[in-house]
């Protein structure tokens, strides 16, 4: 996995309430057991037609959004069922950062777990950070995941939380088996002093 630590960024609003994890990433595509691919799935309802060619006024497939890492959701963003491939899809896809003012609670647990920060904001904070958006689409957001904090692109600095296990993780750019890793020398020093 990899670290996250500042991050900087154009952002892509995609401001619908309520996107469940079948909105992000179809169940028919969720065969598979790695994430290639998936980025190519995202949204897939919504970003192709039925002939397979791309939406163009779908905000994904908009030319000034391509390489952008961050995404502005609309409230309770990853509701739905607890498919880990809904994250798996976003970071393949090149988002390293999700912003809300509520995300699911498991949809932001298997984010952490695969390198995607999910960012909480307060309504009115949400807001401003849409509308600078919306005036200034090229604008930029920086994310400082040790500050816990995200500076909107007129210099508002604004502050969002996060469990210290996972930052923790996520500035190492480790997952929770990596991490158990780490102990492996105190671990066989436990079992030798404790075996039979």
């Amino acid at each position: 996995m990899a670290t996250f630590t500042t991050l900087t960024s154009r952002v892509v609003p995609l401001l619908m309430d309520n996107v469940d994890t079948d909105q992000i990433i179809p169940a028919r595509f969720l065969k598979v057991i790695d994430k290639k691919g998936l980025g190519e799935q995202l949204f897939c309802d919504w970003r192709y037609n039925s002939d397979g060619t791309p939406q163009s006024d779908f905000v994904l497939n908009q030319p000034q959004h391509r390489g952008s890492q961050v995404l502005l959701a609309g409230d309770n963003f990853g509701c739905g069922s607890s498919r880990e491939h809904a994250p798996w899809a976003l970071t393949a896809f090149g988002f390293r950062a999700v912003i809300s003012t509520t995300i699911a609670d498991i949809f932001r647990s298997n984010s952490m777990k695969n390198g995607l920060l999910p960012v909480i904001l307060t309504a009115s904070e949400h807001k401003q950070l849409k509308d600078e958006i919306q005036k200034s689409p090229n604008a930029e957001v920086t994310i400082n995941l040790e500050k816990q904090e995200i500076t909107f692109p007129s210099g508002i600095h604004a502050k969002f939380p996060i469990d210290p296990f996972s930052k923790f993780c996520l500035l190492n750019g480790v997952d929770e088996l990596e991490y158990l890793r780490r102990f492996t020398k105190e671990v066989e020093q436990y079992e030798a002093a404790h075996s039979r």
